[in-house]
């Protein structure tokens, strides 16, 4: 029997037996050859993150956690954002009193779509790809608040960067979330035509701030 044939039938033989068994056994068995862990230090990660957002044409502020809401305030007045919607988890000590804030207790698409925009948080960012990674709970919101606006504002804690892909994703809420939406700059397609659009998939402009 050739050795390839022999590697089927075993693997078939295996899955037959018991499936879970044999995905983990054909998992690590997979090579791995790519950086799995990060060399940056603290402040070099951040950084690195910071300027992959600007790369993909996104705001990118950074704020204390006692300056948060009078950033996040002027940060929507230069955007003239005047009325938001933000996911119910979110600290209430992290939001200025002004513009509005509306609280997302279940709004219908109607109300998503008529805001103009979301103000969530995140469960880890990934600085070498500059990506957002949400798993939708109550302090970063379902995943129409992040879909349906046009404008949307997430707020990453400084702590939250990692610095590579495999780091995201091992973290522990990533790997047994059942839903992950990962937003690597604002929303944009080129398929029709070729031609470059924004906002078609979700919002238009991203603005994040990160929170030492």
């Amino acid at each position: 029997m050739s050795d390839a044939r022999a590697d089927i039938l075993g693997r078939i033989r295996r899955a037959i037996g018991s499936p879970a068994v044999a995905r983990e056994q054909d998992y690590a068995t997979i090579p791995r050859h790519y950086h799995q862990a990060g060399a940056l230090g603290h402040e070099q990660r951040l950084e690195l993150f910071k300027s992959r957002l600007e790369d993909y044409g996104c705001g990118c502020i950074r704020s204390t956690v006692a300056e948060l809401p009078g950033t996040i305030s002027r940060l929507l007045t230069s955007r003239v954002r005047q009325r938001l919607i933000v996911a119910a988890g979110l600290q209430a000590e992290w939001l200025p009193a002004t513009p509005e804030l509306i609280r997302d207790d279940g709004l219908n698409y109607v109300d998503l779509d008529q805001c103009d925009g979301a103000i969530t948080g995140c469960t880890v960012a990934i600085a070498r790809t500059g990506s957002i990674v949400l798993c939708h709970d109550a302090h970063e919101g379902r995943r129409a608040l992040t879909l349906i606006p046009d404008y949307h504002l997430c707020i990453v804690g400084a702590e939250q960067v990692v610095e590579t892909v495999p780091e995201g994703l091992r973290h522990p809420r990533v790997a047994s979330a059942s839903l992950v939406t990962t937003i690597s700059g604002p929303s944009a397609t080129a398929d029709i035509e070729m031609t470059r659009i924004k906002g078609v998939h979700g919002p238009r402009t991203l603005d994040v701030v990160i929170v030492d």
